[in-house]
């Protein structure tokens, strides 16, 4: 069986190319499937990427997103390690709500969502691409989201 992606917007065209990387391995991991499954892809595919890679859980409780693993650069952008944490209580973004409504939107839509995302940390703004892509153990329910993040522009607060 075929898959036959939707086209996705212009983004793609102007997206980080390693963003466009992610997304053709995630796609071809598909296999005819409308996602990939967590055993699907393999680190050493992606190695280069692992740093800027976090793995979420989709949970069936009211935590609903936990952090399963996040990469070296993610943490060291954080300040923290929020691995084994629930998103909503660990987030990285403008707001809980924003961080998990883009969540939401990949486990509705069982696809692959982009984002160019500008916040303010306590110390510093930020400036990332993310995308975000929808893995199922069983080729229909979102039992996984892996996020793909690059961080263009980090700044001190007040810096010119």
């Amino acid at each position: 069986m075929q898959i036959d992606f939707p086209p996705m917007n212009d983004w793609t065209k102007t997206c980080h190319p390693d963003i466009r990387l992610m997304l053709d391995y995630w796609r071809g991991k598909c296999a005819g499937r409308l996602m990939p499954a967590r055993g699907d892809l393999d680190p050493v595919e992606i190695g280069r990427f692992l740093p800027y890679v976090t793995l979420v859980d989709v949970v069936d409780d009211e935590r609903r997103f936990v952090y399963r693993l996040v990469g070296t650069m993610e943490v060291a952008l954080r300040g923290s390690d929020p691995t084994g944490r629930p998103v909503g209580d660990a987030y990285f973004g403008r707001s809980a709500d924003a961080v998990m409504g883009k969540y939401e939107t990949v486990c509705r839509t069982r696809s692959p969502f982009y984002e160019i995302d500008d916040f303010r940390v306590t110390d510093r703004y930020v400036n990332e691409e993310n995308l975000f892509m929808p893995l199922s153990d069983d080729g229909e329910m979102v039992n996984k989201i892996l996020v793909f993040s690059i961080n263009r522009d980090l700044y001190a607060v007040g810096a010119d």
